[in-house]
Formats: structure tokens, sequence, C-alpha cells
């Protein structure tokens, strides 16, 4: 099973850029896409359902804002659109595809970078999801949540960690809260475990300024974060940045999956 995620920084501009033609040659079974920006009413056919790919999308209430989706190779079973929380909700950042036993999830927590504002809305989420990330943990599910959580966990998740430790990204807060997800309720960091040690070769998202992408100023904010078996399977991972879509670069994991029926693990096996 090959996973992708990806923050497009826009849906439109990704796709002129070349995004899906790039998509087509990848054989993912599933991709997670944040921050489409994008209404229904925005959206062309291919990006819908590129190729043979269904496709599941939360939209936010704001023109040009947030906005998640996924596409799979196999239509889902169930869609679960937010979590429940009318603010979260209105920014389009949860969706939930099933699959069988399989919960595969497309997160964008927020940003608190534009002010105090957006930091207080950003504990307020990491606060109501915590109990949320909890149960899904204890559901008997097996779970994968790809997606921009906008924390970098460790110094080695980014560049210029000592000069970022008063910024929303890395704050000791959020680190801590992170911290907690992995070590409290016992999620696992899937690109961590296949690279424990790996440093500048880890980062997704680079600043658009000061030429940080060329000089590899970055931060590792986008994840892939899956129960324990499931993350056990885990074969190999990239960050793709011979082409640039975004301000990110896609993380590919791929895995072998056998813990489902044989119906949905033969759709989604990949050799």
């Amino acid at each position: 099973m090959r996973v992708i995620s990806l923050n497009l920084n826009g849906i439109r501009s990704a796709a002129s850029k070349g995004f899906y033609d790039w998509l087509n040659q990848q054989n993912a079974d599933i991709v997670c896409l944040q921050e489409l920006k994008a209404q229904a009413t925005n959206m062309t056919e291919p990006m819908r359902q590129p190729g043979d790919y269904f496709g599941y999308f939360h939209y936010a209430e704001k023109k040009g804002y947030s906005g998640v989706g996924i596409y799979s190779k196999r239509p889902a079973d169930a869609v679960i659109e937010g979590l429940g929380h009318a603010d979260i909700d209105a920014e389009g950042r949860y969706l939930e595809a099933q699959f069988g036993n399989l919960s595969v999830i497309s997160l964008y927590l927020p940003s608190g970078s534009s002010g105090e504002a957006r930091q207080a809305m950003k504990f307020s989420v990491l606060e109501r999801f915590y109990p949320h990330l909890a149960e899904l943990k204890a559901s008997g599910r097996e779970v994968l949540i790809c997606g921009d959580w906008n924390i970098a966990h460790r110094k080695e998740d980014l560049k210029n960690w000592r000069g970022n430790q008063k910024n929303s990204g890395f704050l000791p807060e959020e680190r801590a809260w992170f911290s907690q997800v992995l070590d409290e309720q016992g999620w696992i960091d899937v690109y961590r475990r296949l690279h424990p040690d790996a440093t500048e070769a880890c980062y997704t998202w680079w600043s658009n300024r000061g030429q940080a992408r060329e000089k590899n100023v970055g931060w590792r904010i986008d994840y892939q974060i899956a129960t324990p078996a499931l993350a056990a399977t885990a074969l190999a991972s990239q960050i793709y940045k011979d082409q640039r879509f975004s301000d990110h670069a896609p993380l590919i994991i791929d895995y072998t999956w056998p813990s489902v029926d044989c119906d949905v693990s033969e759709r989604f096996l990949t050799d």
C-alpha cells in the first residue's frame, strides 16, 4: 500500500504546476491532501476524480482557505467530515475515509504564526483533538493520520531550532502535546520509525522567503502517524523534492498491510 500526503497550498495552483501528471505516475493507493483553498464549485472533474481515483473532500466555509481531501483507488465504505466542533469543522480540517478495518485521515492542524488569536485557536484545537485521538486509538481499528500537523516535534525536525523555540510550530507546549500523542497514547511517527536519525533530509516545508528551499532551511511538519500494527508494516519512505508543487513536499510511505479482510487487502497490498 502506497500512501502519499501533501499540503497543496491551493489545489488549483498545484494542478498548474504539474501535480496531477506526477500523481498519475506514482501508483499510490491513497493520497491525502491538505490546504485545498477551494470550494466544490472551483473543482474541475480531474480534481474531483483524477484518473481511476475516487475523491472525497471537506471544504472550508471561507473561500480560498484550508480544506482537506482524500483520493483512493478503492471506494470508501464510509466517510466522516469534521470532528463535531463547529468552529474547527468550518475550517475544513479533518476528513476520515474508512476501508474495512482501516481508517485513513487527512488532517490539517492550524498554524498559529499569524498572531495570538490564531495561536489560541491552535491550542484549543489541540486540546479538543487529543481525546479524539485517544478514541481512535482505542477503537480497535487500524488508523493512519496523514497531514500537516504544523508542529516540528524534535530539534532534528527543523534547521534553526534554537531560534524558533518561541515561535509557533516549535513552542514547548506544542512539542509536549505531540510527545503525549506518541508516548502516552502510543501512536507511531512512521517516518521516524524508518529514519530515527534523519535531520536535513527529513524536511517537508520551507518558507518562501530568503531562498529557504534552495538552502534547505526547512521544517518537518508533515507526518504519517499510525497505530502500532500498521506502522510496523512500513517498508520505505520518500520525501519527493525533484518537482515543486507547493511550499511543502510530498511524503510517500510504502506499507505491507495484511491485517484486513481479503478483498480489501488484495486491492491495497503492493509488492
